[in-house]
C-alpha cells in the first residue's frame, strides 16, 4: 500500500498522457478502419481480372502487412525504441525458418501451385485417395470438403510433388461404362441399340458424339466401350441413369453380359475337394470318403 500511496496519480493522469493516449487509440482505429477498406476495394477489383485463391493470398499478404504496419506505428507514438525490437525478431525469425524448413517448402509450393493454377476455389480434384471440393487455398495447405462433408488438409508440398486430377476443369466431361457381350452377339445391333439409349437420354450431349467401340477381346466375350459426353453438373444423374437404361435396354433385347467361366478337370484316380461358396449355402464336392465309398461298391459287385 505504500508503494501506491507514493504513485503521484495526478502526473500519471495529466493532460498530456492522456491526449497522448487518446492520438494512439485514434491511429490505431483509424488504421484499422482503412486497412479493411483497402482489403475490401482490392478483393472486389481482384475478382474481376484474377483467380479467387490469388485474391485470397493478396487479400491475406496486405492484411497481415497492415496489422505489422499500425503495430510498428502505435508503439512509435508511445515512444518505443524499435531498434532492439526488430533485431530480435530477425533472429527469432532467423531461428523459425531453419527450425520450420517444412512450412517454408509449404509456402513455396503454395506460391507455384497459385502461378500455375491446376485448381480453383469450388473445383473437384482428386489427389492420392481423396476426392473432394477445394475449398481453400492458403499459404501451408489447401482446405478439402470431401463428399461425405469430411474435412480434409493437404500440404501445398504433396500436392505440387505428386499427381493431382481436376475432375471439374473442363465444362463437360465423358462417363465411360465397360461391359462383356458374348462373341455371338451381333456387335452392330448392340451399338445401335447404346447409340439410341444415348440419344433418348436428355443430359447426353450429341456433340460430341457419344463413343461406342469395342474395347478388348477376352476369352469369354467382347468388352465394349461405351461412353457419353454431358455438362459437368449432371455427373451423378447421368451415371444413375444410363446404367439403368443400359441393363434395361439389354435385358429387353434379350443379351446377357458375358460372364468369365472357368473348366475344371480331373485325372483318373485322383480325387480332389471343391468349395463353392454364397451367401446361403456351401456345396463341397466328394474327396476321400466319396473315394471310399465307390470303391466298396466296387469290391461288392465283384464278389457278387
Amino acid at each position: 500500500m505504500t508503494i501506491l500511496q507514493n504513485i503521484d496519480w495526478s502526473a500519471l493522469v495529466s493532460s498530456e498522457i492522456v491526449l497522448d493516449l487518446l492520438r494512439v487509440v485514434a491511429y490505431a482505429l483509424l488504421g484499422l478502419l482503412g486497412l479493411r477498406i483497402i482489403v475490401i476495394v482490392v478483393r472486389r477489383i481482384l475478382r474481376r481480372r484474377t483467380t479467387a485463391q490469388v485474391t485470397m493470398l493478396v487479400t491475406k499478404a496486405i492484411s497481415y502487412l497492415g496489422l505489422a504496419l499500425i503495430a510498428s506505428l502505435v508503439l512509435l507514438e508511445l515512444g518505443v525504441n524499435l531498434t532492439p525490437i526488430l533485431g530480435a525478431a530477425g533472429i527469432v525469425g532467423l531461428a523459425v525458418g531453419i527450425a520450420s524448413q517444412a512450412s517454408l517448402s509449404n509456402m513455396i509450393s503454395g506460391l507455384f501451385l497459385v502461378s500455375e493454377k491446376p485448381f480453383a476455389v469450388g473445383d473437384v480434384i482428386r489427389t492420392a485417395e481423396t476426392v473432394g471440393v477445394v475449398e481453400s487455398i492458403d499459404l501451408l495447405s489447401v482446405k478439402i470438403r470431401t463428399f461425405d462433408n469430411l474435412f480434409i488438409r493437404v500440404p501445398n508440398e504433396k500436392l505440387a510433388n505428386s499427381q493431382l486430377t481436376n475432375i471439374t476443369r473442363y465444362p463437360i466431361r465423358r462417363l465411360d461404362i465397360k461391359f462383356d457381350v458374348p462373341f455371338h452377339v451381333d456387335l452392330k445391333a448392340v451399338f445401335d441399340l447404346l447409340v439410341e439409349v444415348a440419344r433418348e437420354n436428355p443430359e447426353c450431349l450429341q456433340e460430341p458424339a457419344p463413343l461406342v467401340v469395342p474395347d478388348q477381346m477376352l476369352e469369354h466375350g467382347t468388352r465394349i466401350l461405351f461412353g457419353v459426353w454431358f455438362a459437368k453438373a449432371d455427373f451423378l444423374k447421368v451415371k444413375s441413369e444410363l446404367y439403368a437404361s443400359v441393363l434395361a435396354r439389354l435385358s429387353e433385347a434379350g443379351i446377357s453380359p458375358a460372364m468369365p467361366r472357368r473348366e475344371i478337370h480331373a485325372t483318373a484316380g485322383e480325387a480332389f475337394s471343391v468349395e463353392i461358396g454364397s451367401a446361403n449355402r456351401t456345396t463341397r464336392s466328394p474327396g476321400r470318403r466319396g473315394r471310399r465309398s465307390r470303391s466298396s461298391a466296387r469290391r461288392r459287385a465283384r464278389r457278387a
